[in-house]
């Protein structure tokens, strides 16, 4: 199925993003993940990508598993920095033979010690190349948007690049982590006079450890309202009183945002099952109901 049709159904779409483990944890990790994540019903499962493709292999499998066992739709990530048509074509042939519809168009980072002349190498500069290309190949296509602007652009140029990826094809939008509700509204409010009007699903992440937060926010331009900086001052030291008022920031933050009207709500799970048990708990009801 494509997921761009599940947006269609006048309900907020419900989705969790699972990450393959890296190479000193075994693989069946996230098997176990994955098996107690579809207890919730998600109405779809997104596998991200390692850096440089260093997951490309387990990202195929642990999609292909979603779809396969669970079946729940799942959609892969891709990035194409420094890629060639030909490393694209070999990666969505294993997507197609694992009956793998969806993909997350992204362009990656560069890495750290990439030479200045060695970005420029590969077939596909932006993501929006990415997602023309994968449009032809009769795939459904989703895209990233930054509430609060990418590390390496302006607002101007971020809303450019944003309309650029959606005429390429895009089929619905899923954004970056933020904490302030107004100001994805604001955002919104910007791309509805640009005419960009396909499905935006909200990303939301449950803070739970606060040094990993804090490195999170600094590498994707994501402020702290005060509100929830006084949770992490007052509770950084205390992991279990941090998990439970996290945990409740992320709940409160998911039902303004579907009381709001958006459309979908991306739940970036961290592969932790007990946490997003208690988010689904406490949103139950309000999945069902109408937007």
């Amino acid at each position: 199925m494509k997921i761009k049709d599940m947006y269609n159904k006048n309900k907020p779409v419900i989705s969790f993003e699972v990450f393959p483990p890296n190479k000193s944890h075994d693989i069946e990790t996230i098997y176990n993940t994955v098996h107690e994540l579809s207890k919730f019903n998600p109405d779809f499962i997104s596998v991200t990508y390692g850096a440089g493709g260093s997951t490309r292999g387990n990202t195929v499998e642990i999609a292909s598993l979603i779809k396969n066992k669970y079946n729940i739709e799942s959609l892969a990530h891709l990035t194409c920095i420094g890629a060639t048509k030909e490393e694209i074509d070999s990666i969505i042939k294993e997507y197609r033979k694992n009956n793998i519809e969806n993909i997350l168009s992204l362009r990656g980072d560069f890495p750290k010690d990439m030479l200045e002349i060695d970005k420029h190498n590969g077939d596909f500069k932006f993501a929006s190349d990415l997602t023309s290309y994968l449009k032809s190949n009769e795939f459904c296509v989703a895209g990233a948007y930054y509430p609060e602007t990418h590390v390496e652009n302006n607002d101007l140029m971020d809303l450019f690049n944003l309309k650029r990826k959606v005429e390429a094809g895009t089929d619905f939008l899923i954004s970056q982590i933020f904490f302030d509700n107004e100001i994805l509204y604001k955002f919104k409010e910007k791309t509805d006079k640009l005419g960009i009007n396909i499905p935006f699903s909200a990303g939301v992440i449950p803070v739970t450890n606060a040094k990993q937060i804090k490195r999170i926010t600094s590498l994707c331009n994501c402020s702290l309202p005060p509100k929830f900086q006084r949770i992490l001052d007052k509770y950084e030291d205390k992991p279990e009183a941090l998990t439970e008022a996290g945990i409740a920031y992320a709940i409160e933050q998911i039902i303004d945002l579907i009381s709001w009207g958006i459309d979908g709500i991306h739940l970036y799970t961290m592969n932790k099952v007990d946490t997003t048990k208690k988010i689904m708990e406490n949103i139950s009801h309000i999945r069902d109901l109408n937007i």
